[in-house]
């Protein structure tokens, strides 16, 4: 075998004779006991995979890309909608095979074991996986050939070739490609003086073989690559007076190719896409800031290098070609995954955002206050948190008393601290803008900056920067802990008093992602959640052991012992005969000692109602393991990225928000912090959260015993229930008297009403999926 960087020359190192003829071997028919071995062991692999009581995360998290890809086969949305759900399955996807498929390779490439949750070793597992991504993106092709690419005329576009253009659209696209794309294409040769070259992952290449003019011989032949710039348009497009002309930049480098190929005859010129590994693990260093970062920043770079693990490529790609790049790139068919469609799906946005369809994008429903609020603009924020707690239910209420808080805190002279922490920020950030005015006027702002925010560790390293040269004390995350916490606290001196002011929540402090992902945040000036959160700043930006916190669950250090214990409560009070429950809504379940007590749990007599969006490694519905458990998944407009844990307690529920999922790394690799909600009405507001996502009979789907998920059905003479656009229209009234269990205690809505800022009138772009 050989590296990516190697030269392949022959044995005396002078010439490479013939490129492709060590590819070659003669093609024979399968034995009849070879092909029934293969049978066998897949057949075997699927009984384990079907026995085992926990099911794979990767093959839980297919499933649910698989509910995504079900929007976009909805035919009861609009074309534009279901463009954009079959964009983000592809986006999706790549980051899927450079994380997890990159992690499997970890495994296999360095001899290492692993066991998957199926039961399967490192190396059946790996072909039970590949086989599985293999029949999803045939199904993704599927979607894009049969369903969506025949709309497009009905609807004002078409992609097409450069035969359908008049010859003076034809003349101007070669225009195009002479002036823009030719002056940005580089071609890179691959012989026996020319290595062969590091192509891009997430970039379309071209690979292109050509011989000497007039012969036929294969020892003539030489083979280059052609990566196409991604900051080219994805499209050209023609303006018709009816239609938009679309036509790809693949097919317009293609149709001229023989203008970077002089006085040689191109033998074949093909497609191709390939991903790389991308999962890497930060080693534990005692260096100082500024070489963790120089670590986290050469960990960036070496994404470039990481090995292959898919090949997109069109359906006729030239079997030498193939060959070789499997040979090179130490891979096999599994990891080749013909596209008979667009190679890459995530083009698609540049459809979507086209200004010519902005009529078209479906929008959604401006936020409203949040229950029992006024409209009008809170004059002051301070008083209105002294007043009671809040919770914020985004997208469904607006962002901006987050924004008002930070920003009113910046310019208040009475303010004398901030402390922040921060996962993932938007572009143009208000939050990063409101620190740095809050430095320049003299307060302490603390910041903690995780610059291991996956794909974000850039512009996170950029943007902490910026605070510490105004200023600001910034800590760059805590070791090989992830921060994923999220925590506001602002210290203000009132005159004769000193109160103290915070923010929790389960969604990061961005303001875009705040219009796209359901989240829940509390503002609050209550001394027990402050008390917390000044203890909590001080383990994470200095060396403190806290006693007990009041209403906080942290992790590293006790949150998965602290679940368990209430999971164990319920079991006990089920055992005793007295009323019981548990309801998670998370966004992934994958920690099996959580899972473990679930089981013991639902065994006990506990009825267990799951609400988690993405990977369930939990089993349900299982005779003798988890009768008394249902699992069911929510996906449509908005992505459900709000976490709340629900525990019955006998009729008195206890009731926790927050940051984390129920995950190995949430629990031991992350700094993450569940809070009590202790308001009765906040309480109320949150079990209301729960009710509506149980009952949801449009964007639901069940999950069986098997790992499959069943799409959710109204039942004949019952209303159709959204989450997503019912949340707009929830009242006060409705909200306290939901119940989830019997005997469950109803809290009354004694708190004062309070003024809060008027929702901003402005369209949302709706959003099924990102990692945060």
């Amino acid at each position: 075998m050989f590296g990516s960087d190697s030269i392949y020359n022959n044995e005396k190192g002078n010439k490479l004779t013939n490129l492709f003829s060590f590819l070659k071997s003669p093609r024979t028919q399968a034995p009849l006991e070879e092909v029934k071995a293969v049978n066998s062991s897949t057949e075997k692999a699927n009984t384990l995979v079907q026995q085992s009581d926990l099911i794979s995360r990767d093959l839980s998290w297919l499933k649910f890309n698989d509910r995504v890809l079900d929007q976009a086969t909805n035919e009861e949305r609009n074309l534009f909608d279901r463009l954009k759900f079959l964009a983000i399955t592809a986006s999706n996807l790549d980051e899927f095979f450079t994380i997890r498929v990159g992690s499997l390779y970890n495994y296999l490439d360095f001899g290492k074991e692993r066991l998957d949750y199926s039961g399967l070793r490192e190396i059946p597992f790996r072909k039970v996986l590949m086989r599985e991504l293999h029949d999803y993106v045939h199904r993704q092709n599927e979607c894009y050939k049969n369903q969506l690419l025949p709309l497009f005329a009905q609807h004002g576009f078409r992609i097409i070739g450069l035969e359908e253009t008049e010859p003076e659209e034809k003349a101007a696209v070669e225009e195009y490609f002479e002036r823009t794309i030719y002056p940005m294409l580089t071609p890179m040769l691959f012989d026996y003086t020319h290595a062969f070259p590091i192509l891009l992952a997430k970039v379309l290449v071209l690979g292109v073989m050509t011989q000497v003019k007039g012969t036929t011989s294969e020892e003539d032949r030489k083979l280059s690559f052609v990566q196409l710039p991604p900051n080219l348009p994805r499209f050209y497009v023609i303006e018709r007076e009816d239609e938009l002309l679309l036509i790809p930049v693949e097919t317009i480098v293609r149709a001229y190719i023989d203008k970077l190929y002089r006085n040689v005859d191109i033998v074949s010129t093909n497609l191709f896409r390939i991903i790389r590994n991308g999962d890497f693990t930060l080693e534990e260093s005692d260096d100082i800031e500024a070489d963790f970062i120089d670590e986290i920043k050469q960990k960036i770079k070496s994404r470039r290098l990481g090995r292959v693990v898919q090949v997109s490529i069109e359906p006729d790609m030239n079997p030498d070609l193939l060959n070789l790049i499997k040979k090179r790139w130490e891979i096999d068919d599994y990891n080749v995954f013909p596209v008979d469609g667009l190679i890459d799906y995530t083009a698609l946005w540049s459809i979507i955002k086209h200004p010519e369809f902005k009529d078209q994008i479906p929008t959604t429903h401006p936020p409203v206050p949040p229950l029992g609020l006024e409209r009008e603009r809170i004059p002051d924020i301070f008083e209105a948190m002294r007043e009671r707690d809040i919770l914020l239910h985004h997208p469904y209420n607006n962002f901006e008393p987050v924004l008002q808080l930070l920003e009113q805190a910046a310019e208040d002279p009475k303010v004398l601290s901030i402390k922040l922490t921060i996962y993932r920020l938007a572009k143009n950030s208000r939050v990063t803008e409101a620190l740095l005015h809050a430095a320049e006027n003299g307060k302490h702002v603390a910041v903690l900056f995780e610059v291991k925010a996956r794909f974000d560790e850039e512009n996170n390293i950029r943007e902490a920067q910026r605070l510490q040269k105004a200023g600001c004390f910034v800590i760059y995350g805590i070791g090989l802990l992830k921060t994923h916490t999220k925590l506001l606290l602002i210290v203000r001196n009132e005159g004769n008093r000193v109160l103290r002011y915070a923010h929790l929540s389960s969604g990061n402090y961005n303001e875009d992602t705040s219009r796209l992902y359901t989240d829940t945040g509390l503002l609050t000036s209550n001394e027990e959640y402050t008390h917390d959160i000044s203890e909590f700043f001080n383990v994470i930006t200095g060396h403190s052991i806290p006693s007990e916190y009041q209403n906080l669950i942290t992790a590293p250090r006790y949150m998965r012992h602290k679940l368990i214990e209430l999971i164990q409560k319920e079991a006990e009070n089920a055992a005793a005969g007295l009323k019981s429950g548990i309801c998670i809504k998370i966004n992934s379940l994958e920690d099996r000692d959580t899972i473990l007590e679930l089981y013991k749990a639902s065994s006990a007599g506990v009825p267990v109602k799951l609400i988690v969006r993405g990977m369930c490694c939990l089993r349900p519905q299982r005779v003798g393991l988890s009768e008394n458990i249902t699992v069911r998944s929510l996906v449509g407009d908005f992505l459900e990225h709000s976490r709340i844990f629900y525990f019955h307690q006998n009729g008195n529920p206890l009731v926790y928000g927050g940051s984390a999922d129920a995950m190995v790394r949430s629990f031991d690799r992350r700094i993450e912090s569940l809070f009590k909600l202790v308001d009765p009405r906040v309480r109320q507001e949150a079990i209301h959260i729960l009710y509506y996502s149980l009952k949801d009979n449009v964007n639901a789907y069940e999950m069986q015993e098997d790992g499959t998920y069943k799409k959710c059905e109204i039942e004949e003479g019952s209303e159709p229930l959204n989450v997503h656009k019912a949340f707009y229209y929830v009242t006060l009234e409705e909200v306290m008297a939901t119940k989830l269990f019997e005997d469950e205690t109803v809290a009354k809505a004694d708190s004062p009403v309070t003024e809060i800022a008027e929702p901003a009138d402005q369209e949302t772009e709706a959003h099924s999926d990102q990692n945060a």
